[in-house]
């Protein structure tokens, strides 16, 4: 089972947030993988209207990302946006435990987003 609570919320859009999150990681010895973007994934031939608007356009994006440091593991980080801000949350696996420094250098790297911008 995986649990993902937000611990950082960021008053930029998720595309300028994540530009962001990639400078701070990569500053901090940390290299990110993206594996997922909703935006992407809505480019399929279906139709899909957001849960949020109710319309096909709108500003909902999601994007996944695998961060690795010196663990074997990567930490799942997810960003998660709408409406010109975006929330970030680790997802947390009970079956593949996180390396605890991994996710502390994480935290601390994007925090300093906050500082940038305040």
């Amino acid at each position: 089972m995986s649990m993902l609570s937000p611990f950082l919320a960021i008053d930029l859009s998720c595309d300028q947030t994540l530009q962001k999150t990639r400078t701070k990681l990569s500053h901090v010895g940390l290299s990110a993988v993206q594996t997922f973007n909703l935006n992407t994934a809505r480019l399929g031939p279906h139709n899909c209207c957001c849960p949020n608007h109710g319309t096909q356009a709108c500003d909902c994006q999601m994007i996944v990302l695998l961060v690795y440091g010196e663990a074997a593991e990567p930490v799942t980080l997810i960003l998660h946006g709408n409406d010109g801000k975006t929330w970030i949350s680790i997802a947390d696996n009970v079956l593949h435990p996180m390396d605890p420094k991994l996710v502390t250098s994480i935290r601390h790297a994007l925090e300093e987003i906050i500082s940038v911008e305040a």
